[in-house]
């Protein structure tokens, strides 16, 4: 195996945020191969998030974004398990990316588990007649309707939306990220996006 270069050690650790040793290990395991590099790291930033996801996540921080001269802004409650974590800049950078991406990309809710029911029924009974009166066959209608409502969960659920900084990584991978570099689960608890003029209803 080639030896891994210091400089491409560098460019990813840029690239991922990642501590050195976890891009070196990766790169040498990919023979500096840095997309491939970048994906294994992706998908064990993932597993090391989903052992930590049982932890309790009671510290944390409001995190605020203003934008459009003040004609929009969000808050968002952004929590982890120690008030030391939630200082580090690290988190605060996390709070402020998300508080940003809700402000760009207006989710509705932050999960697909806190989308009611009845409002999934709704929309996959107007995907399904959409596509029948598209003229598709009666046997791949729930097919495309469940198709669909990937969608229209990527648009409305914040943890399933193309992260904005990085577009080919989903909100919650991106997290996942940060709590393998932090060692300590992050959760998203609320949030509100005001904008001026905006209807209530």
């Amino acid at each position: 195996m080639s030896e891994i270069s210091v400089e491409l050690v560098k460019k990813m650790r840029e690239m991922t945020g990642s501590p050195i040793m976890e891009c070196k290990k990766a790169l040498q395991k990919t023979g500096g191969k840095i997309d491939e590099a970048i994906k294994a790291l992706r998908t064990q930033g993932l597993a090391s998030a989903r052992l930590k996801e049982s932890r309790e996540t009671k510290e944390g921080l409001i995190s605020a974004y203003i934008h459009l001269d003040g004609k929009l802004g969000v808050l968002l409650e952004i929590n982890c398990e120690s008030d030391f974590v939630a200082k580090t800049p690290d988190f605060r950078q996390l709070g402020h990316d998300i508080a940003m991406q809700i402000a760009a990309s207006s989710p509705i809710y932050v999960s697909r588990e806190q989308v009611p029911s009845e409002k999934i029924e709704e929309e996959k009974e107007i995907y399904i007649e959409q596509a029948r009166l598209a003229g598709k066959p009666e046997h791949i209608l729930e097919k495309i309707a469940v198709g669909r409502l990937e969608k229209y969960f990527k648009d409305v659920c914040l943890l399933e939306q193309p992260f904005i900084r990085e577009p080919k990584t989903s909100v919650k991978e991106h997290i996942a990220g940060v709590i393998a570099k932090l060692g300590e689960n992050i959760t998203i608890r609320r949030f509100v996006r005001f904008k001026v003029g905006e209807s209530l209803g």
